[in-house]
């Protein structure tokens, strides 16, 4: 059989790229293969703006969101140290009201089932469940994806091959263009918990009225992030009540708890060191079965794209969780490949588009990497630290990212972050002071002085919008930066930045713990 494009995989990258080519062009002759009878419970994920954008504007999933899942209300972050005993007690950064823009808090399985339904309809077909074993790629010419079904191996034949397999990454670990990011070597534990108490509820808010009374907006529906010395935890609500918990941690700064205990267990045990978490897993149980584990997150493709094949999503590379990138780039990168495709079928010359595509994505990973996450966990439990990182990365992002779609449209979504030479500057910039207050963390670590303002500190702010007006409150946290430099900076304005270490270490014993019940 023949195609035009066969997609490997149906779930929402897959589904998004067969929405888009066919909308671009309806006579395509499209083939999804999807592995799955049907899609599992997964991680829950949060949308940030640019990918609630994709959702909901490009691909049309607006009542959908609204009805089948959560808006979100930002993020927050919660700190500890020795003289935190409660979430009263615990320094606290996030919204004061709710957000301006719309985000989601999104059950996967059910917006990939529904995203998988509309786009297989007409000349897009459906092979599933159905294993893609092998892609024979010929460039320029005619492509040959081999597939197993009900026990049976059959050769499609195709002139593009999109490889929507996520963190599988079919295509681009066959043909050795699988890179790991050893720069950044983090690690996850997560599952779904029932019974978390209500950040929102009359429990909280009657044991700690004050607190309550700081935020005028919705915490429970915010991703909620709990942060310590190289790791953080995140929080995200689902439809119906669970709760997605997570744990990511740099591996050279700390050591998950080991042994024979079930995986759920050991998320609790490391998680009740914290004194909000311990606060709000009492009556908490984990959903059996649900619990998973993955090393080393960080990965990127030496190419990503070839005259015939183009990757998306996971399947072209990660980052991190944290801020919720995944999603993002995965709006980039179905964009851009569904113009590659377009641009062939309608007899553009390819080469220099798919030299640009690859340059292009290459760049951004690059840039994204170094700008915002490299040597994140160094500073990411310090209040006072992450406070001033976070809002300048927040307000950049909402400035020079959020901004284009709303001001450009979907054709937007066709310049990845820090792509352009005009980001530069801002590439720069952020690159610099995400360096300079990771080496304030590292010469506080060595003299045993972090975590002093964890506990009772709050930073309740104003959502951020588009508009310039904003410009003002990023100048006012860069000045914080600078004073913070003359402050403790100076320390290590002429000591040569140092990686973090490479063994790694137990969790650091300041805060209490007690004995843990093994949940799950």
């Amino acid at each position: 059989m023949t195609y035009d494009v066969v997609i490997i995989g149906g779930s929402l990258s897959g589904a998004a790229a067969a929405t888009l080519l066919r909308r671009e062009r309806p006579e395509l002759r499209i083939l999804i293969v999807e592995r799955a009878p049907q899609f599992t419970r997964r991680v829950g994920e949060a949308t940030v703006e640019v990918s609630g954008y994709f959702l909901g504007r490009v691909l049309g999933l607006m009542q959908h969101l609204n009805d089948q899942h959560l808006v979100k209300q930002g993020m927050r972050f919660f700190f500890a140290n020795e003289a935190t005993t409660s979430l009263a007690d615990s320094s606290e950064i996030g919204p004061k009201f709710n957000v301006r823009l719309p985000a989601w808090q999104i059950d996967r399985s059910v917006v990939d089932e529904e995203l998988l339904r509309r786009a297989a309809v007409g000349e897009t077909h459906l092979r599933r469940p159905a294993q893609v074993t092998g892609v024979k790629l010929t460039p320029g010419g005619e492509q040959v994806v081999t597939i197993r079904e009900n026990g049976a191996t059959e050769d499609i034949r195709c002139r593009w091959v999109v490889d929507a397999s996520g963190v599988a990454a079919l295509v681009s670990r066959q043909e050795g263009w699988w890179q790991p990011n050893t720069e950044h070597p983090t690690a996850a534990a997560w599952g779904r918990l029932r019974g978390v108490k209500d950040w929102d509820g009359r429990e909280l808010a009657e044991r700690h009225p004050e607190w309550a009374a700081r935020c005028f907006g919705a915490r429970n529906t915010a991703t909620n992030h709990l942060v310590g010395d190289g790791w953080w935890s995140w929080w995200i609500p689902l439809k119906g009540g669970d709760v997605s918990v997570g744990v990511v941690f740099d591996q050279r700064l700390v050591q998950f708890p080991k042994g024979d205990a079930p995986l759920s267990a050991r998320i609790t045990e490391f998680l009740s060191r914290h004194p909000v978490a311990r606060e709000l897993l009492a009556d908490a149980e984990w959903v059996e079965g649900d619990t998973h584990w993955r090393k080393n997150l960080a990965y990127s493709s030496s190419q990503y794209a070839g005259d015939g094949c183009v990757l998306v999503g996971d399947a072209a590379a990660f980052l991190d969780p944290l801020y919720s990138p995944g999603m993002d780039w995965l709006s980039f990168t179905v964009s851009s490949a569904v113009k590659l495709i377009v641009a062939q079928q309608s007899g553009e010359e390819l080469p220099p588009l798919l030299a640009a595509h690859n340059a292009t994505f290459s760049r951004s990973y690059r840039r994204w990497f170094e700008a915002i996450y490299q040597d994140k966990y160094e500073y990411l439990g310090e209040y006072d630290l992450m406070r001033t990182a976070f809002r300048m990365d927040l307000g950049l992002y909402y400035l020079g990212i959020v901004s284009q779609p709303l001001k450009m449209g979907p054709k937007a979504l066709l310049i990845p972050p820090f792509a352009p030479a005009v980001s530069a500057p801002v590439f720069y910039f952020i690159r610099t002071y995400n360096r300079r207050i990771a080496a304030i963390a590292r010469s506080r670590r060595a003299r045993g002085v972090l975590g002093r303002q964890n506990s009772h500190h709050h930073f309740l702010f104003p959502s951020f919008s588009t508009s310039p007006q904003d410009i003002p409150s990023i100048l006012t946290t860069a000045c914080r930066w600078l004073g913070l430099e003359l402050r403790e900076g100076w320390r290590s304005w002429f000591i040569r930045s140092k990686k973090a270490p490479e063994p790694t270490r137990p969790l650091p014993a300041t805060i209490p713990v007690p004995e843990v019940s093994r949940v799950g």
